[in-house]
């Protein structure tokens, strides 16, 4: 998900969005917002969205390698990507 994308999400209905979870098309409820510090800024953030059933595990997973930054709500993704660390997908 790019900056557009969480942008456009924020304007329009947030139930659009799915769950990044492979095979998952539930609605997303959270935005996890992490980073690979070997090939990305400290500031620069990706999105990986999640349904209340896949949180966890995707949370997990990021965390394992020490990627995860935060976990938001999605209709506060727009918000949590212009604060200090806004800068969702940007070369």
């Amino acid at each position: 998900m790019d900056d557009e994308q969480v942008n456009d999400a924020a304007a329009s209905d947030v139930s659009d969005l799915e769950c990044s979870s492979r095979g998952c098309r539930a609605p997303a409820q959270w935005g996890l917002l992490w980073n690979n510090p070997r090939i990305h800024t400290p500031e620069r953030r990706k999105v990986w969205l999640a349904c209340d059933d896949h949180r966890e595990r995707l949370e997990r997973f990021l965390g394992n390698r020490s990627f995860l930054r935060d976990t938001v709500p999605v209709a506060g993704l727009a918000e949590a990507l212009e604060g200090p660390h806004g800068a969702a997908d940007e070369p």
